[in-house]
């Protein structure tokens, strides 16, 4: 545990000196992120990350630490109240035009999650994920490009919760942007 948390602090430091990194190595931060968070958790929850063929890892660029807080939120506000097993997707594909990228939960969803904030929590409003999102607007470069990260509640046939779905698309630039 104090062996990848070392390796995690160190990749953070060492990505966080650059604009821009390889997809490859912030993927590496997040198996290092969430290998740590299910092992802190005593295996509460499971995870997979999928990179489809196409998404060239070694060349496409992203800005450090994208993802994170979107997967941390997925851990503590939809998978560690759950009762039962928890799992986490994590899931790369790529267009000409785009990275695409959907984490999917299977938490207790963002309704239930908000009763279990404390009210420490609840007076404390939380910029992280403004922030990301203003980091993508900045990365993209183009103001005609929306790269707001889309949010969907899941739900089964009957209307319960059934998890989060997070969508996030950066743009790809090109030698010619």
């Amino acid at each position: 545990y104090l062996t990848k948390f070392a390796k995690l602090i160190r990749l953070i430091l060492d990505n966080s000196k650059h604009k821009k990194i390889l997809l490859s190595n912030e993927i590496e931060a997040l198996k290092l992120y969430i290998e740590m968070e299910v092992f802190r958790f005593e295996k509460k929850f499971s995870y997979e990350l999928v990179v489809d063929d196409e998404v060239e890892t070694e060349s496409i660029e992203v800005p450090p630490l994208i993802i994170q807080p979107y997967i941390e939120n997925a851990i503590w506000h939809g998978l560690l109240h759950k009762e039962g097993d928890g799992h986490l997707k994590i899931s790369f594909s790529q267009t000409s035009e785009f990275l695409l990228i959907e984490i999917m939960d299977n938490g207790i969803g963002r309704k239930k999650a908000e009763e279990f904030k404390s009210e420490n929590t609840a007076t404390r409003k939380s910029h992280g994920l403004k922030l990301t999102e203003e980091r993508l607007q900045y990365f993209t470069n183009n103001e005609t490009i929306n790269n707001k990260p889309e949010i969907i509640d899941l739900y089964d046939e009957h209307g319960k919760a059934v998890g989060t779905k997070v969508l996030i698309k950066i743009y790809l630039q090109h030698d010619n942007d």
